[in-house]
């Protein structure tokens, strides 16, 4: 298959390309899951808000370019090949961002996404609880209307960027006596509110990527609630789409993997096993096909197509994707893969291991891998519970 892509699509790729040529930092900027690492990170996307490059599918009324998926996927492929830093407000950008387009009203969109985009205010996700992960619609924590303000009690957990960021969205259940989908609403809420305290949550790596959010009483105002009281469970499923489908894992960033793998299978194919070169060449086909497929569903969404529950065969591809080429580097690096990432001295060897570790929350996070079969078994192929 060969991608044809316009004359407008190539000037925007060479525009793109010599912007991230001339501004993407020379070293590797330190890990946003720790204090000096997230306030550089913060300065990064405020220099991709400079550029105008924060949010490129965003309507240039909102900050963006308006530009379509296709770009958005060339966007990615040279953000990557240009091997510029992590988005540490993907949780903003990607996610909530369009879902306030979508579901904000006038007010709440000027109010939030100019201090999104320009990097100002940083975006955690506050949806799981301790006994509400994957079936999220089990979850607990209150939100109770008292006047204009929602009083939230409760405990969130595992909330992405959490321990540095500024704000959070989350679901709430509004209508007290509701079960499941019911009654739940979708509720912003900043993280240095009163009676809302947060508690790291140290990673594998020793770094705090994670948070729980504890709600004491605290009062915020009903102006913070998207669309309407117990619509959450409808708005929170269009901002899983946005994450399980192509906006969060862009294929660029695991054809990038796929490219180090080989490079590193390259220079440690001799003392690799026998399996390891036919399993690297399937990854890197892997990532290529991933990448048609996802221009595939971007071409069809363009045309007015939607993805629906097909979007969990998408999350499963990618993550688990994404963990068999760490272990295929894990693998190539073999007695160093076993020391901590503390006791490494290789660069390489430390992204390797890192990446290994983090590549073992894919099949959890955005939804388990197990509860997106479920969805493929009944949704697409209509099979009984």
């Amino acid at each position: 298959m060969e991608l044809l892509f316009t004359k407008e699509q190539k000037e925007f790729r060479k525009e793109a390309k010599a912007w991230f040529k001339k501004n993407t930092p020379e070293t590797k900027l330190p890990s946003f899951d720790t204090p000096e690492g997230f306030a550089i990170h913060r300065e990064w996307e405020r220099k991709l808000s400079e550029g105008s490059w924060t949010a490129v599918t965003w309507p240039e009324e909102f900050g963006g370019r308006g530009a379509d998926l296709i770009e958005w996927l060339i966007f990615e492929e040279e953000y990557y090949l240009a091997g510029s830093p992590g988005r540490v407000n993907q949780n903003g950008i990607f996610l909530l961002g369009p879902t306030l387009i979508e579901y904000g009203t006038k007010k709440q969109k000027d109010r939030f996404l100019p201090e999104m985009i320009n990097g100002n205010e940083i975006w955690a996700q506050a949806w799981s609880e301790p006994n509400s992960g994957s079936d999220l619609a089990s979850l607990s924590c209150k939100a109770d209307l008292v006047g204009d303000k929602f009083i939230l009690n409760g405990q969130k957990i595992w909330s992405s960027r959490a321990a540095y960021a500024d704000w959070a969205f989350g679901l709430f259940r509004s209508e007290q006596g509701s079960t499941r989908h019911h009654g739940l609403s979708f509720i912003l809420f900043p993280l240095d509110g009163d009676g809302i305290s947060v508690k790291p949550i140290v990673q594998l790596d020793g770094e705090p990527g994670f948070a729980e959010i504890f709600f004491d009483n605290a009062e915020i105002s009903a102006s913070n609630l998207i669309g309407k009281e117990g619509q959450g469970w409808n708005i929170t499923m269009a901002t899983a789409g946005f994450e399980r489908g192509l906006m969060l894992r862009s294929p660029a960033r695991f054809k990038a993997t796929a490219s180090a793998l080989v490079s590193l299978y390259l220079k440690n194919k001799g003392k690799a096993s026998s399996g390891i070169r036919g399993r690297v060449v399937d990854c890197v086909l892997d990532a290529e096909a991933y990448s048609l497929n996802t221009y595939w569903n971007a071409c069809k969404l363009i045309n007015g197509g939607k993805i629906g529950s097909e979007s969990s065969t998408n999350k499963i591809f990618w993550s688990e994707l994404d963990c068999e080429m760490h272990e295929l580097a894990s693998s190539l690096l073999g007695a160093e893969a076993a020391l901590g990432v503390s006791d490494l001295e290789s660069k390489e060897s430390i992204d390797w291991i890192k990446g290994f570790l983090f590549s073992l929350a894919g099949p959890i996070y955005a939804g388990t891998n197990e509860i997106q079969r479920n969805i493929i078994a009944e949704r697409i192929l209509g099979l009984p519970k």
